[in-house]
């Protein structure tokens, strides 16, 4: 077994039958972290130290037959956003003060319990605010694919981690599209559940926690445990008995609605559109119907939320001194600045079109079972912008298809499905009602079948 390449699924079957353990896995991780790092810079808190440790102690509990969890021996990493007790949150920003977080947020929580081993944190630009691996506190976190691209963000550490095969198992966070963005630019399956099916804390609307791997299977694993309840969150769903590893689905009754257009924002490229359709078409030969789907998203609805995040922001920025705000990332500033000049009516009305989402999201189900459309409208920009299109003025011109299932509260995964002419991964999205989300999985599943496994993952450059 390749155990760099190794999916979560597999190490377990070779902890299980001994084959490998966590020690030799974590033996070969550790010297690839160090090849890696310094030319990606995902990881934050890195604790190699007790990494190896917990690699030891688990050994020794699958060599006695007596795990612990069903995560027992995996190396995890676990987005700088979500607490983790005794690490700081930084926020991305330089300005955040630097305090311990007391005790670990839901999903950090869940994994402990099955005994995952929690290694570093992954990198997130400031405050979380852009599509983009920059930020003011970590750095510059750079796409393994091509070192001078963006691996998107905010989950931009996430991305870059799994991409480069630092451990087989990443929780990101998504609020437009923070962890399905990065899964498209690093080649990944990227999962953002409906809304509270992973309880995190804190919550707020559109905000999902979610899995980033590198295989379909491995996210139903993260789903099995992240899932489980936690009163912290108050949106959380109910608990619910899924099978979350049971990917099997008859395709010959799907409806499965295709969306090439978005509504709003930067036009598609014409590789992404050509590999939507060829996915379509692979559905569609396994007995799945196809339906055109109109556009969720206006420009009414794309503008009026911006203004309420530009509001959101000031917000924070406000109980600043100038001189902080001067060491906060220079786009976010200058786009949020804007919001103190916004009316309370204006304010209102951009936060009413997280309902106006909701109702055109909900809608677009009447006739289908699943739609299918681009993660995102580019498959690469350059590593220092802080969006896609670098225009402070227009900073979420890139999430017409990602943002309106965050509002909607539908569950939404980006897999990879092709590659660029340049060798870029190009992502695909799979969407559902809410509270399907097996069914989410089992779509990207049949896809993942048919389109085998990836085998050309970037390697460390050559020193």
């Amino acid at each position: 077994m390749n155990l760099l390449d190794a999916s979560a699924t597999a190490l377990l079957a070779g902890f299980r039958d001994g084959r490998c353990s966590p020690a030799d896995y974590v033996a070969e991780l550790i010297p690839h972290i160090h090849a890696w790092e310094p030319h990606i810079n995902a990881l934050y808190a890195y604790d190699e130290a007790t990494l190896t440790t917990a690699a030891a102690e688990a050994t020794q509990r699958w060599h006695n037959g007596t795990p612990m969890g069903a995560l027992d021996g995996i190396p995890v990493t676990i987005k700088e956003l979500i607490a983790t007790r005794g690490v700081p949150i930084p926020q991305g920003t330089a300005v955040t003060e630097l305090t311990p977080a007391r005790e670990d947020a839901p999903p950090s929580a869940r994994l402990r319990e099955d005994h995952a081993l929690i290694f570093a944190k992954t990198t997130c630009p400031d405050f979380g605010m852009m599509s983009s691996g920059v930020s003011t506190f970590h750095g510059l976190t750079r796409n393994p694919w091509k070192l001078d691209t963006n691996p998107g963000g905010s989950s931009s550490g996430a991305g870059a981690a799994a991409a480069a095969g630092l451990g087989p198992l990443h929780v990101g966070t998504d609020i437009g599209g923070s962890v399905r963005l990065p899964a498209a630019w690093c080649g990944l399956v990227g999962f953002k559940p409906t809304l509270g099916r992973i309880p995190i804390d804190p919550y707020y609307t559109g905000r999902c926690a979610g899995p980033m791997t590198r295989t379909v299977e491995d996210a139903a694993l993260l789903m099995a445990t992240l899932s489980r309840t936690d009163r912290r969150d108050a949106t959380r769903l109910p608990p619910d008995s899924i099978d979350w590893m049971n990917c099997s689905l008859d395709l010959s009754r799907l409806r499965l609605g295709v969306m090439l257009d978005a509504g709003c924002g930067m036009d598609v490229d014409p590789e992404i559109l050509a590999t939507v359709e060829t996915v379509a078409a692979q559905f569609e030969r396994a007995g799945a119907t196809l339906v055109p789907v109109a556009p969720v998203m206006t420009r009414a609805m794309l503008d009026g939320l911006d203004n309420f995040w530009r509001a959101r922001q000031w917000k924070t920025l406000a109980t600043l001194s100038e001189a902080d705000r001067d060491r906060v990332f220079p786009m976010i500033t200058q786009w949020a600045a804007s919001g103190a000049e916004l009316s309370a009516v204006d304010v209102v009305h951009g936060f009413e079109q997280t309902f106006a989402m909701r109702r055109t999201t909900e809608a677009a189900f009447d006739d289908v079972d699943a739609i299918l459309s681009p993660t995102t409208p580019l498959y690469s920009f350059p590593a220092e912008y802080g969006h896609p299109s670098n225009d402070p003025e227009r900073p979420f011109e890139h999430l017409g298809f990602t943002l309106p299932w965050n509002m909607g509260e539908q569950p939404a995964l980006s897999i990879n499905a092709g590659f660029s002419r340049e060798g870029l991964p190009i992502g695909v999205q799979l969407i559902a009602p809410r509270f399907e989300d097996q069914r989410v999985l089992k779509l990207a599943h049949a896809f993942e079948t048919w389109r085998g496994p990836i085998r050309c993952w970037p390697r460390p450059p050559a020193r």
